[in-house]
């Protein structure tokens, strides 16, 4: 895959993922060897809903990541822009207030929630600052973000070993168990040209976040990024 083929329009990614929305679930679980479910609850730990709290769960797919912080109590808002996986999650969780939404263009008001996540899809924005800039002026003061996304392992001979999983395990998985493995092929590619953990950092930072830290999960598989709105 060249690095044209990752320079797709919103519109295009958003066909995409409406292609895979059926098996979207099962497949993760799948592709990750059983890990998202692991990252899922650190993430849950991470956010740290309570009652009465408002929660944005952006690009949360068909919602499944929304579950826990619901669990608590919280008002949370599972937010995408596939169709095809808000009506998955539709049928799924009715009770859920799923809303269409643009990550750049962001359909809520400033300083809406206490809380703003975005699990393995700030990665799949076609600009990623001005994503993290929508979620900073919909966020109160004094309100959080926690971003849970793809890295970079920490240990080069595992990183060697991550990579040839991506680009020739991943993409053979895929066909076995989902409605579009090519989607997955993109996605392989859109982790290895993502940046590392302080580069993702970095650019919290400069969309506004302060006390921006992070915390590597399955030794840098997954990096879980936070920072405050002060």
């Amino acid at each position: 895959m060249t690095r044209a083929s990752l320079d797709k329009q919103p519109h295009e990614v958003a066909s995409m993922f409406d292609g895979v929305a059926a098996n979207y679930d099962l497949t993760n679980t799948v592709l990750s060897l059983g890990q998202d479910r692991a990252w899922r609850k650190e993430v849950a730990r991470a956010v740290d809903a309570r009652p009465g709290m408002k929660v944005l769960d952006l690009a949360a797919g068909t919602a499944t990541s929304s579950l826990p912080f619901a669990a608590t109590g919280a008002y949370v808002v599972p937010c995408d822009f596939s169709l095809g996986m808000l009506r998955e999650g539709k049928r799924k969780h009715p009770h859920l207030p799923l809303t269409a939404g643009d990550a750049m263009r962001l359909p809520f008001k400033d300083e809406s929630f206490d809380v703003v996540t975005n699990s393995f899809g700030l990665r799949n924005v076609v600009d990623t600052e001005a994503a993290l800039k929508e979620l900073f002026r919909v966020t109160k003061k004094g309100g959080r973000v926690v971003i849970c996304e793809f890295s970079h392992p920490t240990w080069a001979p595992f990183r060697t070993v991550y990579t040839e999983y991506l680009m020739r395990a991943l993409p053979p998985t895929a066909r076995a168990v989902s409605s579009n493995p090519d989607a997955y092929v993109y996605l392989a590619e859109s982790i290895r040209a993502w940046p590392d953990q302080a580069g993702l950092a970095k650019k919290l930072q400069e969309a506004g976040w302060s006390k921006v830290a992070w915390r590597n999960l399955t030794g840098g598989v997954v990096a879980l990024h936070r920072g405050v709105r002060v």
